[in-house]
């Protein structure tokens, strides 16, 4: 990554999954909050990324923060992840589906770039594919025409990360999957990321991880460090090289998650957390 950009670099993502009609008022709330990066994508099956323009265009009103304050991501979503609602022409090649799903995401966030544009996964679950290859160099294109300022892949496997070294394409800033404790915090993707100085972003740390917050151990590390169980993951997740998405829509937890940035966990906790979830 060009060391220039590395001040881009946020310390948490707010998510915006999933949220619908709330999306406005929850991306104006998690601003209010303290939150300055925004994690959206142009598919609206599963996000309202219009909406976040909305609640962006809002807080800007308000004066809450500016543009420049901010780091937004989005997404360019593969239509097998779409439903009817797409923001491209589906007869048009992948290089015009890429280019005209930016033009649609600059317009809904009111914005001429992004801070980063990710693949929303690949197009095949295990091979990086000659259409990942297309839809890759158009989304480099992209980034070369200013329109974002870094690329990132994310709901990839170790495998697809390798078969891009293989084809010797350019590795991505930031790979964004799923975290789960029971595969170990997804340790070999994470190791791939820190080998190849790749920021690796970890969603669902909560709510795929249930039975870790339920744990005792972690209950008596928390209190122990007079945080939540919640706080301690997030503490944790940073501690190992995870950036942590939240998408909570309560703002006392907006604000819970925000504080754990100041809560350092000791070695012995760190390794009873990873060592405890496999």
């Amino acid at each position: 990554m060009p060391t220039d950009l590395a001040a881009l670099i946020p310390d948490f993502l707010y998510g915006t999954a999933w949220k619908e009609d709330r999306t406005p008022a929850l991306v104006e709330l998690a601003l209010r909050a303290g939150f300055r990066a925004i994690d959206t994508a142009n598919q609206r099956r599963h996000y309202f990324e219009e909406g976040v323009g909305q609640g962006l265009a809002a807080a800007y009103r308000a004066g809450l923060v500016t543009r420049n304050d901010l780091f937004l991501q989005t997404k360019f979503t593969y239509q097998r992840g779409q439903d009817h609602r797409l923001p491209y022409d589906p007869a048009a090649t992948l290089s015009l589906q890429v280019a005209q799903s930016m033009a649609s995401s600059l317009d809904h966030l009111g914005t001429d770039h992004v801070d980063s544009y990710v693949l929303h996964g690949p197009s095949s679950n295990y091979d990086w594919t000659g259409d990942d290859a297309e839809v890759w160099e158009a989304m480099r294109q992209e980034r070369d025409a200013g329109r974002t300022r870094l690329l990132g892949v994310s709901n990839v496997s170790l495998e697809h990360l390798q078969q891009m070294v293989a084809t010797r394409a350019e590795l991505p800033a930031f790979v964004q999957n799923r975290c789960y404790a029971h595969l170990g915090w997804d340790r070999a993707v994470r190791h791939f990321c820190r080998q190849h100085k790749i920021v690796y972003q970890g969603f669902s740390l909560l709510t795929a991880n249930q039975e870790v917050l339920r744990h005792p151990r972690i209950a008596s590390l928390a209190a122990q460090a007079e945080a939540t169980p919640a706080q301690a993951v997030f503490a944790f997740a940073r501690t190992i090289g995870i950036l942590p998405l939240t998408g909570t829509s309560n703002p006392g937890h907006m604000q819970q998650d925000l504080a754990s940035r100041e809560l350092k966990l000791s070695a012995d906790a760190v390794q009873a957390i990873e060592s405890m979830a496999g």
